[in-house]
């Protein structure tokens, strides 16, 4: 059962490597643990490149060098969505009032 806390943490990390990932492979800043202030100032596309790459590595590590995942074992699959899952919640629900994805003040398409 340990094993599936890592597993767990495995899928934040994953999931957590994409918006930032993504953000500066586009080249956009995003928000970044390094930026002032932290969690909502902006980091460099750059920045945001190398930690997206971190957190890829760090998932990597923890779903399938720490332990044996097996994406046919459902248990394993389901705790490691739920972190993926997580993170994501997490992240739309912090960085969506600062980039407008959090709907309020905004009206329904008539």
């Amino acid at each position: 059962m340990a094993y599936l806390r890592v597993v767990f943490f495995g899928g934040i990390f994953l999931g957590n490597a994409i918006p930032h990932f993504v953000s500066g492979t586009m080249g956009r800043a995003f928000q970044s643990p390094f930026a002032h202030p932290p969690g909502k100032g902006l980091s460099s596309a750059l920045v945001n490149v190398g930690w997206g790459a971190f957190n890829i590595v760090v998932g990597y590590v923890l779903v399938f060098r720490v332990g044996t995942f097996d994406i046919r074992d459902t248990l394993q699959a389901v705790v490691s969505g739920a972190g993926f899952l997580l993170i994501g919640t997490l992240s739309a629900r912090l960085f969506g009032p600062f980039h407008g994805g959090d709907m309020k003040g905004l009206q329904e398409p008539s």
